[in-house]
Formats: structure tokens, sequence, C-alpha cells
């Protein structure tokens, strides 16, 4: 499929192709994304109990603008942080629900950021988009003790992720030293969600979804880009719009210079590929230590 494709689809194949839960494998529609929330706060709640932790640490005035920071294990004056944006199609979740991939993670000394950003329809995409740029500077300029910065992002989180490696830094007075990206699920070209039930909450225009969409705005690496590895990752039991959509923004990147790889998943949906992030011997998380290991 082609970046027009979905021009020609009938509305309700476009809600079905934009609807992950009912691509789902365990369960679908409501359920799936219950169980999903479930899963990432339960996680979220033991990674809390067993972590040291630094909650609610605010970046900026707004009520949304808060993180949480889980220290790795074994004390270190240098780390690497591996931070991580929430999904729920800007309109759901939390870092409450953020923290999950912290124990597999803060053991091998790296420190995990759960960033919080103000969702809709009280935070609109250019202020979402804002925010998560506002918490990496805020990240660059108060802890002076990371080395390396990994970004991860799940569905919208990767969408917000990836705006975040088209950032001209200048006017934050900081450059944040970003090594890789890992974006799960993500969607880069917003242009297809205005036609469907998810801009209902977001109330995006033709004009905020073109300025929002990481497919149109994609840097010609400059050094310091090409040596940020970025990872794209889609679950085998995405949407073939969610893996149309992944296989064209990491072709896009790779044209412009990038450092670019594309991880096709097997056995596991839009959820699962991420809820997995919490176990030692996923293979996301293995990719995701030696990526931090080569930075």
């Amino acid at each position: 499929m082609s970046r027009g494709r979905w021009r020609d689809m009938a509305a309700e194949e476009l809600q079905q192709q934009y609807s992950p839960s009912r691509w789902a494998r365990r369960l679908r529609g409501d359920a799936a994304v219950r169980a999903h929330i479930e899963a990432v706060t339960a996680g979220t709640q033991r990674a809390r109990a067993g972590t040291r932790s630094s909650l609610h640490v605010p970046y900026g005035e707004a009520d949304g603008e808060r993180l949480d920071i889980y220290f790795p294990a074994e004390p270190s004056e240098t780390f690497p942080a591996f931070v991580y944006i929430h999904g729920g199609y800007w309109q759901c979740l939390s870092k409450d629900a953020s923290g999950f991939a912290a124990p597999p993670l803060v053991s091998r000394g790296v420190a995990v950021v759960a960033v919080g950003y103000d969702i809709a329809p009280k935070g609109h995409m250019d202020a979402m988009v804002l925010q998560v740029r506002r918490s990496l500077a805020f990240l660059a300029k108060q802890y002076s003790g990371i080395r390396g910065i990994y970004l991860c992002g799940h569905s919208a989180g990767a969408h917000l992720a990836a705006m975040v490696l088209c950032t001209d830094w200048t006017e934050f007075g900081v450059v944040p030293d970003i090594r890789g990206a890992v974006l799960v699920s993500g969607l880069y070209d917003l242009e297809p969600i205005l036609h469907t039930y998810v801009n209902d909450a977001l109330n995006m225009s033709w004009e905020v979804a073109q300025r929002n969409s990481p497919m149109l705005c994609i840097t010609q690496a400059v050094p310091a880009a090409a040596a940020c590895e970025v990872l794209v990752a889609v679950a085998q039991h995405d949407s073939p719009e969610f893996r149309r959509q992944s296989q064209e923004y990491s072709q896009a990147l790779r044209s412009a210079g990038w450092s670019v790889s594309l991880l096709d998943l097997a056995t596991v949906d839009h959820f699962d590929i991420i809820e997995k992030l919490s176990e030692d011997t996923y293979i996301l998380i293995q990719v995701i230590l030696n990526m931090i290991a080569r930075g």
C-alpha cells in the first residue's frame, strides 16, 4: 500500500484499519483495550514497588507536565536513560501506567523515564508535541548524569517520539543527547486519522495533522542525527495500515540518511508488542539493551 492507498478505502474499512483493538489476538474491541491498560498499570505498580524512583517530577507548569524516573539498581555517576512515551491514541493512559519496562532495564544500569503529557480533549496535538520536546530539554538540563537518551514510544507515543526527532532545538537552549529511538507500532502520517473516530476527541484540522506528521518533517540527517540509531518496530498482528506506515516511515528516514532498521515482530499484536517490555527475555528488550551498549 502506498501513502495514498487509504484514500480509496470505504469509511468503515478505514475505521477498522485504524482500530488496533479489532486486530488484537487475545481479545477484541474494548476488552482488548481494558486488558492492555490493566497489564501496563500492574507492571508499573510492580516497578514502583521494587525500584528506587522519583515520581511526579515537574518539567513544566501544566498539570500534565510531570515525569517519573526509575533509577538504576547500582548507583553510578553516569547512566543511560530510556525515555518512554505512552500511547493511548493521544486520549488515554498516562505516565502512571508507563513504568512497566523499568525492572529489566534498571537491573542493567539503565534509568527509565516515563513522560506525562496532557491528553485530549484537554491537550491538543501541537501542545502534546511541544510538551514531549520540553520534557527532553528538561532532562538534558537537570540531570547531568544522563549519558545518552534512548527514546521509546508506543502507538501515539511512537508518533510523539518521531516528532522529537525532527525538533529544532535552538529555541530550547539545549540539544538532548539522543543516541537512539525505538518506535513501536506507531503512526507517522496523521491525515488518515482525520477521517476516523479518533479525531472526535483530537479535533485536528488538516493543517494541524500536516505539521505534526513525522513523515512530512523528516530532516536530512546531520552528523548528530546520523549517530542516532532508529528502530521502527511493528507487530505481525498490527493492521495493514499500521504496518504500511511503519514501513514507509522507515524507508523515508533511510532515504534522508538516518541509521534505521525495521523490526517485524512475529506472534505479537498492537498491545502485547509493548507489554512484553516488562520481560527480561523479550527480544525487543534484548535489542534495546544492545542498542544502548553500542551507544
